[in-house]
């Protein structure tokens, strides 16, 4: 059975957005990048600074930074990859607001992250609560590096996932 595919990336520095446009080739899915409506500086991003943005937000569980726009019509997606960077060992938390904006309710949620050197700690953990319990949250893969397309296509593969 064919199933309809979003990869949904946050990128910041256009790291996690160069794996989310090889992956979306590989899994022949649809991409859309997850845009904050005020978009993060050099400044609000270092997370040697206590007083950043992000150091702020990530502190914070609650914090749901507002996204600029939305997919149009989620309902048609079986399968959404959901990319980021990992900041503070799991998803920054407007991946939360992201999430939080839809009914994910009998999809399948893939993650993918990219990292300088931190796993997936208690991503999907913390992720859980932002969808219905239908939802079924899979941790996926670090694409960090330059991962090639007959790589990722091979994980798309493995996945069971066919369009």
């Amino acid at each position: 059975m064919s199933q309809k595919t979003l990869v949904a990336y946050f990128s910041c520095s256009g790291i996690t957005k160069r794996a989310a446009g090889k992956l979306a080739e590989a899994a022949k899915a649809d991409l859309f990048e997850i845009v904050p409506e005020v978009p993060y500086s050099n400044a609000d991003l270092n997370w040697n600074d206590a007083h950043s943005r992000s150091s702020v937000e990530m502190k914070d569980k609650s914090s749901r930074p507002a996204v600029s726009s939305k997919v149009s019509d989620m309902s048609v997606y079986d399968v959404v990859f959901v990319g980021f960077p990992i900041w503070w060992y799991v998803a920054p938390t407007i991946i939360n607001t992201f999430l939080e904006s839809y009914d994910f309710s009998g999809k399948t949620i893939i993650l993918f992250a990219t990292s300088g050197g931190s796993r997936f700690g208690k991503t999907v953990e913390n992720l859980k609560s932002s969808v219905s319990s239908s939802t079924v949250i899979k941790e996926g893969k670090l694409l960090n590096g330059n991962p090639s397309g007959d790589d990722l296509s091979n994980w798309v593969k493995s996945l069971g996932i066919e369009n």
